[in-house]
């Protein structure tokens, strides 16, 4: 028999009554009674109500006992009367009679309470991750994590992939985010790169023939910290296939999602079938490439509307002539709303560094259709019915209108989408909404060096005939390029690879490299491709992600296990720390004062 216990603190129930039981766990509460003590034992599985009298010798030592001490105890279960019945817990129809107990492992006073998920300060909660971690909200988003694993896992062999693990150490490669560097002791001067991610691997995996390949990979990346995304370090399923186009992909990794999804969540999946949106249409239609597809409202490009001269908006004319584009945002049966709705959206825009949201209610009275609205004596009838058709509306709704530089006002106006969806409560929050974004443009304009550079995977496949792309006008290629979308969150990004060398060599070009530059950078992948390469693909969705979906959380670093603060720090353990001169001179470094 374990020394330690009979039972876990879930398992005993009424059926247990008058059975002599040993448990172990941590002290959660303690509630004094006088001549009654309680105290609420946990541990990884749950809680179990104990019960000692004064008369016990062990009273007084239990008394001082502080919380979170690890103790063991012993006594008979003893079923509960029915009006002392705690139906909160699963072992709430017993309690334990104390006979014995011995204290396993003392605690200091606490810096946090671990007996409530209230909200406390960050670098409190990470210093001491280990505590945080007791606490149950927490534990039970990382027991999903496990559990999301390793249902994965074996959906992953279901659909025939095999799990292969590919190196942590290995060279740098521009791939978007900066690398960390690990310095070569026996190779003075030199460094390895931690992997942004195993794509070059994954891909000589299908080259070196294996056809279906997974891996649930350690990712690592120097970039700042968002809500959704963790500094240094995450997750991601990696997943690659030979012999696919496209589609063949997005039938894989829709079963899966849906499975993992309808495995661990009770909300609804909007369409199981995830609709494809191009990219274009996304930025037109959402003002972003992560578009919230719970959200109802639509954005409408009325630039054209502007050039017309039955409209008199003449601030929104002038840079409309100058190549601005007008982009309007219509809220439905919005009429009855106050005006200090409008205006504190105007207001709300103006704090995003916009100049503003111009807008207006369309009207009708003895069969004229009229705008209220600051704007609204601008449109002339004909105008409205205009406006009516460019942005499907009807009498009773609202536009709100953005003028400026494209990306400025998509940027603005996907804000706008998201603020007024749910100020209007329009957004169902127990609905998971996913989508494909496709199209994405193979090259894209550096806003600040203004160079061609790969807008998304630099080792994508163009979509088109080969023989007859359009070197001369890389901005209109398109690639086959895709991310999931989920509510507004990207969980991953993916593409049907360019497996043919010549075509590598020239679509580098155009982004600045020469043939020496990438048979440099990507010595491995190109010689690799020259050996004769499948037709592939593949995706990774950041599990992060995922579970932090699954878990209704805001933050990944409510799903992570020990993750670092929002200056990449480890507090918990001190890192980055510094290291001693001899590390240094082992190194071959030194550090610049």
């Amino acid at each position: 028999m374990n020394i330690y216990r009979t039972h876990n603190c879930y398992q005993l129930n009424a059926k247990n009554d008058g059975e002599e039981v040993i448990l172990s766990g941590w002290i959660h509460k303690k509630r004094d009674h006088g001549n009654l003590l309680f105290l609420d034992l946990r541990d990884h599985y749950g809680i179990t109500q104990c019960v000692i009298q004064n008369d016990n010798p062990n009273f007084n030592l239990i008394e001082k006992t502080s919380l979170e001490t690890v103790v063991r105890v012993s006594g008979v279960a003893s079923k509960r009367s029915v009006e002392t019945i705690n139906k909160d817990l699963l072992t709430g129809e017993i309690e334990i009679k104390v006979s014995n107990f011995e204290i396993l492992s003392y605690c200091k006073e606490l810096p946090m309470p671990v007996f409530s998920d209230q909200d406390y300060a960050e670098d409190i909660r990470l210093k001491y991750r280990f505590l945080d971690l007791r606490r149950k909200k927490l534990h039970q988003n990382i027991i999903l994590r496990s559990n999301v694993i390793s249902f994965i896992r074996k959906k992953m062999k279901e659909l025939g992939f095999l799990e292969f693990q590919t190196p942590i150490l290995t060279a740098s490669s521009p791939e978007g985010a900066r690398d960390f560097l690990v310095p070569s002791r026996l190779n003075p001067g030199k460094f390895y790169a931690l992997p942004q991610a195993p794509q070059q691997f994954k891909q000589l995996i299908m080259v070196a023939g294996f056809d279906r390949y997974f891996q649930i990979a350690p990712c690592f990346r120097d970039e700042d910290a968002r809500a959704d995304r963790s500094p240094g370090e995450f997750y991601q399923l990696d997943i690659e296939m030979s012999f696919v186009e496209q589609k063949d992909v997005f039938q894989v990794v829709q079963q899966l999602i849906v499975d993992v999804f309808k495995e661990f969540s009770t909300k609804k999946i909007l369409q199981e079938n995830f609709p494809q949106i191009t990219y274009e249409d996304a930025l037109l239609k959402y003002g972003s490439d992560k578009p919230d597809l719970r959200n109802p409202l639509i954005i409408f490009d009325t630039t054209k509307l502007f050039l017309e001269d039955d409209v008199k908006f003449e601030i929104f004319k002038k840079l409309v002539k100058s190549g601005s584009v007008v982009r309007a945002l219509k809220t439905p049966k919005t009429f009855d709303k106050p005006r200090s709705f409008f205006d504190g959206i105007d207001k709300w825009a103006k704090e995003q560094g916009a100049s503003g949201l111009a807008y207006l209610t369309i009207e009708k009275e003895n069969n004229a259709l009229s705008a209220k609205g600051p704007v609204g004596k601008l449109f002339s009838e004909n105008a409205i019915k205009n406006l009516m058709k460019l942005c499907e509306a009807e009498v009773g709704d609202s536009i709100f209108f953005a003028c400026g530089n494209k990306s400025e006002v998509e940027k603005i106006m996907s804000l706008a989408r998201d603020k007024v969806g749910r100020d209007l409560n329009l957004i169902d929050e127990n609905t998971f909404a996913f989508c494909w974004i496709v199209d994405y443009p193979m090259f894209e304009i550096d806003p600040t060096t203004k160079k061609i550079e790969f807008s998304h995977n630099p080792f994508s496949m163009p979509q088109g005939d080969i023989s007859k792309l359009d070197f001369d006008n890389p901005l209109d290629i398109k690639a086959y390029q895709y991310d999931i979308v989920c509510n507004g969150i990207e969980l991953s990004s993916g593409a049907i690879r360019n497996h043919i060398p010549e075509l590598m060599y020239k679509l580098f070009n155009i982004a600045g490299y020469s043939k020496e530059d990438v048979d440099k950078k990507f010595i491995g992948m190109i010689n690799a491709l020259s050996y004769g390469a499948p037709p592939h693909g593949g995706i990774a969705p950041g599990l992060d992600r995922i579970v932090m979906l699954l878990a209704d959380e805001k933050n990944i670093r409510e799903v992570t296990m020990f993750p670092m603060n929002q200056s990449a720090q480890d507090l918990m353990m001190n890192a980055p720390s510094e290291v001693s001169d001899n590390q240094l001179k082992e190194l071959n470094l030194k550090l610049l004062k």
